[in-house]
């Protein structure tokens, strides 16, 4: 049966991408890349630096636009979306770096973004619940977000994401940058995310936090894909197919 272009199938996964090409400029960096992110599972994107990994991220979420291929969101074919109807969609794209307005306090940095999403209704549960997420953002709700630490100002831009989950949450190098204890942290909360029912494909070069929490794992090697399959079935594997400095 042909897929619709223009409604989402109940049955399909989450996002799927098919024999996708991306390039910037003359570089190419996606070779026929193809990947499936079942609802209500963890996919782990793997690879070493430069393996395309944050590409993927950007065409799932719509930011780069391939050049050959077609992604589709349950089913619907979003190939030539823009990122924000795939965001009204229910995609959210959590990248790398810290998206903060370093003027205004933490609890400021969540107001504005809970007063769009829920209204003046909702912000209070809103606060309260990312509170309960990340409990150090409690402490520090009257400092200015540009003078947290790293860890916490990745803290607070995951808070305005995953207080009100997404259908589909794409996270590109979490873990990049922080401490050990914060990284726990940030897991921790994206295992009570996942449970409570959001896809997620999680783009890492460190790999020991995405396998833990990981139904299915895809590894990339130079824009080509390696393998796709459940992460328990991963097992030696990952001696032959991630680079010495990215295993286990």
């Amino acid at each position: 049966m042909a897929t619709s272009d223009t409604t989402t199938r109940v049955d399909a996964p989450a996002l799927e991408l098919r024999d996708v090409d991306a390039s910037y400029g003359p570089f190419r960096a996606l070779f026929g890349v193809s990947l499936t992110v079942p609802k209500g599972r963890v996919v782990a994107l793997l690879g070493s630096n430069g393996a395309g990994k944050t590409t993927v991220a950007r065409v799932a979420s719509g930011l780069v636009r391939p050049t050959s291929g077609r992604i589709l969101l349950e089913g619907r074919d979003v190939t030539r979306g823009r990122a924000y109807v795939l965001a009204r969609m229910g995609v959210v794209h959590a990248p790398e770096g810290r998206s903060v307005f370093a003027s205004l306090t933490v609890e400021e940095n969540l107001l504005l973004g809970f007063r769009r999403a829920v209204g003046r209704g909702g912000v209070g549960a809103s606060l309260d619940r990312a509170f309960e997420l990340f409990p150090k953002l409690r402490d520090r709700r009257r400092q200015l977000a540009g003078t947290l630490s790293g860890g916490e100002q990745r803290m607070l831009s995951l808070a305005r994401v995953l207080v009100h989950p997404p259908k589909l949450l794409i996270c590109d190098e979490l873990s990049l940058g922080l401490a050990p204890i914060i990284v726990d942290e940030v897991y921790r909360t994206l295992k009570s995310i996942s449970e409570a029912g959001t896809s997620m494909l999680i783009v890492e070069q460190h790999v020991h936090h995405a396998l833990a929490l990981a139904d299915d794992v895809v590894i990339l090697t130079k824009g080509e894909t390696t393998f796709h399959g459940r992460a328990d079935e991963l097992g030696d594997l990952s001696e032959h197919l991630l680079p010495p400095a990215d295993r286990p």
